[in-house]
């Protein structure tokens, strides 16, 4: 059995998977927003690209069988099984310091930006670029005349997951997102643990 890996609430956490594996991202406790990136495991400047994503796909919410591409074009992950409602998002830039000074924060407010460079440290790696996440299980949807978004609670339950079969050898990076001034880790604002497999 896969051993069952934490992403502690409010941090993030690094792995490396082989070509073929697969990585299951668990909602645990329901409701939390997971921050996803990945990187060419052999040139961390070939990153998960979500704007070269949505050119790949013609859609902003990937989809059981679609492959997800990095800045050179060149699947990197095949989402392979989703078990949640399928709301994730891929249009927001990582939260960070700024974002949260804006909502009104004051002093240091842990952010997924931060989490991303130190869940790279704890394997020993240096970030060399900040890209865009795959923010899995958040719910931001489009208005219907394509001008608005909309900060909506995350709607997967407890025990949701989502698979991604790795298109190369990889390094994957989460963050729990700390988010707690809108909900989006649900009304109560409260942010939880998650946890991941590879296989």
């Amino acid at each position: 059995m896969s051993e069952l890996k934490l992403i502690p609430a409010r941090r993030g956490v690094a792995d490396f998977m082989k070509k073929g594996q697969t990585l299951r991202v668990i909602n645990t406790l329901g409701l939390q927003v997971v921050d996803f990136w990945a990187f060419n495991a052999e040139d961390l400047t070939e990153p998960l690209s979500m704007e070269h994503t949505h050119v790949s796909l013609g859609k902003i919410i990937p989809q059981v069988g679609d492959s997800l591409v990095t800045n050179q074009r060149r699947p990197i992950v095949t989402l392979t099984a989703d078990t949640s409602p399928g709301i994730h998002d891929t249009l927001m830039a990582a939260c960070d310091i700024y974002r949260y000074q804006l909502l009104g924060a004051v002093g240091y407010h842990d952010n997924c930006t931060d989490n991303l460079g130190q869940a790279l440290e704890g394997i020993g790696l240096k970030r060399v670029s900040q890209p865009a996440p795959f923010n899995i299980f958040m719910n931001v949807p489009v208005s219907a005349n394509g001008s608005t978004l909309t900060y909506f609670p995350a709607v997967a339950a407890p025990g949701d997951y989502l698979e991604l079969r790795a298109e190369m050898d990889c390094v994957v990076a989460f963050s729990a997102c700390p988010q707690d001034m809108i909900p989006i880790n649900g009304e109560a604002c409260i942010v939880q643990d998650a946890h991941y497999t590879i296989t």
